[in-house]
């Protein structure tokens, strides 16, 4: 029998070198048009979801694994179906994706890049994942993304903010379907002049990483367009517990507002000393000082407690939203966990759905079919209304809500207010934008 004959007759497993020398296990049979890395066998297909299970950001990971969890759930066709009853995609029909029952793997990011990296290799490599998603810091997705490009790998990101991982460190196997650090800016500026008045200072505490430096950047450039201007721009380590030296000479700075672009438990710490501080409190230049949160999720507001009351800033989706979409997941995740899902939950569960629609669209795996399905894609009832993922730098672009802390809430849930829908049309950018400028998407990699 020729070796032709023999491929013909069976699969054929073999580690590749797919990129900056790391080896993928990749599967080939003759039927296919093309290689690619973990391809499925006909029953089962798994995901690797990756999520901070510990360090500041632990809160929001726990949040995505419910969701990503519950994902699963309705892909397999089992409990109530969610999203699945709302998108505007009708392909996905609850029997796993392409026939294929969906399984899963996890892995603890720490929120440190190297950790999210070592455990996204490991489960491409030991665990056959076919798509990596979560991630709650943009230093981890960034990273992710780089190893998902060489392993041939696609990957949805989760909850990742910086303008970078769509602009200067963009690939052709990532996709985000959360806003950006631009967006909330945009958002959140004339919100914020039409609260506080034209005429402010400014001081910034930022967390020492990509999010933080996109953040503080944006912030900076849409607030003096609006006539504020700043007085400093602290950079404050991700690890850090202890605000208090960075807080400190704020007051004699003669800023009247300070801006936190910090998440997760280093906002919780940052704002709940701030306030502890008697910032809230004080008249500086013959104004109320006020505090400003860029980024907000119900989890910090949970954390903050009584210190988020009154605080502004930008969310990707909130669940009090109105429409079906989020009716439909609100209901199916309080069914399973008997709480309210925050915006991680609402943005990995979504990511989720999408790529397995992809496939569905695409009638294959193949990550360069994948991300041709998912370039250019318009879609609705995933809870941030019509919705477009660009095919330029795979950034969906939808409606950004900015919020208040709610002054009197009405359960222990109700945290946040929305107090204005930004259109669109308000917060979209073109690609060549100075803020995404730099880096190159490529082309896809299959890994083969």
């Amino acid at each position: 029998m020729s070796k032709t004959d023999l491929s013909r007759r069976r699969v054929l497993k073999t580690g590749l070198v797919a990129g900056a020398g790391l080896a993928m296990p990749t599967i080939f049979t003759a039927s296919q048009a093309r290689a690619f890395t973990n391809a499925p066998g006909a029953s089962a297909v798994t995901l690797g979801f990756n999520v901070p299970q510990t360090g500041p950001y632990a809160d929001e990971g726990a949040d995505e694994l419910k969701a990503f969890q519950l994902a699963v759930k309705h892909l397999n066709g089992e409990g109530d179906g969610g999203m699945l009853n709302t998108f505007s995609s009708k392909v996905l029909e609850g029997n796993g994706i392409l026939g294929r029952k969906v399984g899963y793997v996890t892995g603890d990011t720490q929120t440190k890049s190297d950790a999210a990296r070592a455990s996204a290799k490991s489960m491409i490599e030991k665990d056959g994942a076919i798509m990596i998603s979560g991630g709650s810091s943009s230093g981890v997705a960034v990273a992710v993304q780089g190893l998902c490009q060489e392993a041939g790998i696609i990957f949805m990101a989760g909850l990742t903010h910086s303008n970078d991982t769509t602009g200067k460190d963009k690939k052709a196997n990532g996709f985000r379907h959360f806003f950006d650090a631009y967006m909330s800016a945009a958002a959140l500026a004339p919100v914020l002049k039409d609260m506080y008045g034209a005429d402010r200072k400014f001081y910034m505490l930022t967390a020492d990483y990509t999010w933080g430096w996109t953040q503080a950047a944006s912030m900076k450039e849409f607030m003096e367009n609006a006539g504020w201007s700043m007085v400093q721009d602290v950079k404050t380590p991700l690890a850090s517990t202890d605000f208090s030296s960075y807080l400190a000479p704020v007051l004699n700075s003669g800023a009247d507002v300070l801006i936190l672009n910090h998440y997760g438990g280093n906002m919780v710490n940052s704002l709940t000393q701030a306030v502890q501080f008697g910032m809230r409190d004080k008249m500086v230049n013959g104004k109320q000082f006020e505090i400003v949160v860029p980024l907000i999720s119900e989890l910090m507001a949970k954390g903050a407690g009584e210190n988020i009351k009154g605080i502004p800033g930008s969310s990707n989706w909130n669940w009090k939203l109105p429409d079906e979409g989020t009716k439909a997941f609100v209901q199916s995740y309080g069914k399973e966990y008997g709480v309210p899902p925050s915006q991680a939950a609402q943005t990995c569960y979504v990511q989720t759905l999408l790529y397995a629609d992809a496939v569905a669209r695409a009638k294959s795996f193949d990550p360069c079919a994948v991300v041709e399905a998912l370039e250019g894609f318009k879609f609705d009832g995933l809870g941030n209304g019509p919705t477009l993922y660009r095919a330029a730098d795979h950034q969906c672009f939808k409606d950004v809500l900015v919020v208040t802390g709610n002054e009197k809430p009405d359960n222990e849930y109700d945290l946040l207010n929305v107090a204005q829908v930004t259109p669109v049309d308000k917060v979209m950018y073109e690609p060549d934008n100075k803020f995404f400028a730099g880096g190159d998407l490529g082309q896809c990699n299959s890994g083969a």
